[in-house]
């Protein structure tokens, strides 16, 4: 199979594997412990409000809906986890994806963390790393947590892929 190809097949593999199981975590700990899930209309509400050139809120909750602000933010939680992935490979080579170890994709996930403590989360209104938000520690926490287990699912969902594609 031509390298682009594989390349941009396996990140859409893997990269929607790795928010799903991602997600599938933020089930279990609603249900298990009732650790609410991050509400992924106002991710959408606050991308929705960028095409108006508004790129930061004072609170995102306060802000007026815009219409499919659920489509939009479960859509870019998705895609996001597929430009992740696709950097990911970039930087190891499909020979990873190949033969996929935990570590490297452990400690991706946990460095992505960085694009909702340095981005979203400030342009949210919840300032950098959760500061303004009522308990920012365990904010910080739950999205360190909710990343290791996007690296989790990035080796699983590599390991899958190796396992079933093998070009």
């Amino acid at each position: 199979m031509d390298w682009g190809l594989e390349f941009v097949f396996r990140a859409i593999l893997i990269g929607a594997g790795a928010t799903a199981v991602m997600d599938i975590w933020a089930v279990v700990m609603k249900r298990a412990f009732s650790v609410p899930s991050l509400n992924y209309g106002l991710v959408g509400r606050w991308l929705g409000h960028m095409r108006h050139g508004q790129f930061a809120h004072e609170n995102i909750a306060k802000t007026p809906l815009i219409a499919a602000e659920r489509v939009i933010g479960w859509s870019a939680h998705y895609l996001i986890g597929i430009v992740f992935a696709g950097l990911f490979l970039f930087a190891l080579s499909l020979d990873w994806a190949r033969d996929p170890t935990l570590l490297p994709a452990l400690l991706f996930g946990i460095a992505t963390v960085s694009a909702p403590f340095l981005v979203m989360q400030p342009g949210m209104g919840l300032g950098v790393a959760a500061a303004k938000t009522p308990k920012p520690n365990i904010a910080r926490l739950r999205s360190v947590i909710a990343h290791t287990a996007f690296g989790f699912g990035l080796f699983f969902a590599s390991w899958v892929g190796a396992e079933v594609f093998q070009f």
